[in-house]
């Protein structure tokens, strides 16, 4: 296979863990917001300037925040190397959140001209993976080269690997399947049979948990309708972004006077973790187990479907 291919193969496999806004603000639960009428997008208030999220990063002093979120506006607008620049700023300040270290990777790909997994981006999702074995950006990234270097077979064991891991509507499923897919066509190495499996012990695994533990992170949480899902995938990208984190922030302040609602928590996990926002997926789980610990054990279980440990 020729270098343009392999590029092209790699730059199409973006799509897996770029914005994927859409499902971002799907995931976060329309039902439990639906009757909010701040819901609807805020043109007039719409995302920060770079320059306010530039002078918020400045005066942050040790908080890696303002970095991480200077650091997506400039990757959402297509910035990719100003976008690295600010995670190496929000990693100086916390550099032990396998999120940033993942992140910075992903900024590097796609700032590339000419290497479609530059060397200080394979650095930087191999220490995501040393934080979080469990990273799914960093594990993708990584079997995409396995892929570059010919291990074809490898690096489509490694995303079913992924996609087994990988919790009910998280935004890069449908496209990491389809890579699966697409590579093994491309190659000649038979999937379909091993993606039905995986599939099928994904839907097993969580149907027993609900109904074994009295679990609600898959089918309880509702999801939106296809109208819904067609509204949130026509707004810009940038006002996706506004709009989900601001449905977030409403759940988040919900919580906080209504602490016992466990499947609040949850949606506000499952909404942290589509959004890419780990390191406050896992302050979601230590909030709402602070909140509840007679419910800790749940809690836990709730956090483990959903990818987090």
């Amino acid at each position: 296979m020729g270098e343009q291919s392999k590029s092209i193969r790699v730059q199409g496999g973006l799509l897996l863990f770029g914005v994927a806004l859409a499902a971002a603000v799907a995931a976060i639960g329309w039902r439990a917001l639906e009757n909010d009428s701040a819901a609807e997008p805020d043109n007039a208030a719409a995302a920060d300037s770079i320059e306010m999220l530039e002078q918020r990063a400045q005066e942050a002093g040790n908080d890696a925040g303002p970095w991480q979120q200077l650091a997506f506006a400039r990757f959402d607008r297509g910035e990719f190397s100003a976008a690295a620049k600010a995670y190496r700023e929000a990693i100086a300040r916390a550099g032990d959140q396998a999120v940033l270290w993942s992140a910075l990777g992903e900024s590097l790909v796609m700032a590339s001209q000419a290497d479609p997994l530059p060397g200080e981006a394979l650095s930087a999702f191999r220490k995501a993976l040393s934080l979080d074995s469990k990273d799914p950006r960093a594990r993708y990234f990584l079997a995409v080269k396995r892929d570059l270097d010919g291990d074809h077979d490898g690096a489509i064991g490694d995303w079913l690997a992924l996609l087994a891991d990988t919790p009910p509507g998280a935004p890069w499923e449908t496209d990491l399947a389809r890579t699966i897919d697409q590579v093994g066509r491309i190659n000649g190495i038979e999937t379909a049979a091993r993606l039905e499996a995986v599939q099928a012990g994904r839907k097993t695994a969580l149907a027993d948990a609900a109904v074994v533990q009295g679990l609600s992170a898959g089918s309880a949480i509702p999801g939106p309708s296809a109208a819904q899902l067609q509204a949130a995938g026509g707004i810009p990208p940038g006002e996706q972004r506004e709009m989900a984190e601001g449905m977030v922030a409403r759940l988040e302040a919900r919580l906080k006077s209504d602490p016992t609602n466990l499947d609040g928590w949850v949606m506000l996990m499952r909404s942290r973790q589509t959004l890419g926002q780990g390191d406050l997926a896992q302050k979601a789980l230590a909030d709402a187990i602070a909140a509840n610990p007679s419910s800790a054990g749940r809690l836990r279980q709730e956090a483990e479907l959903l990818g987090l440990r």
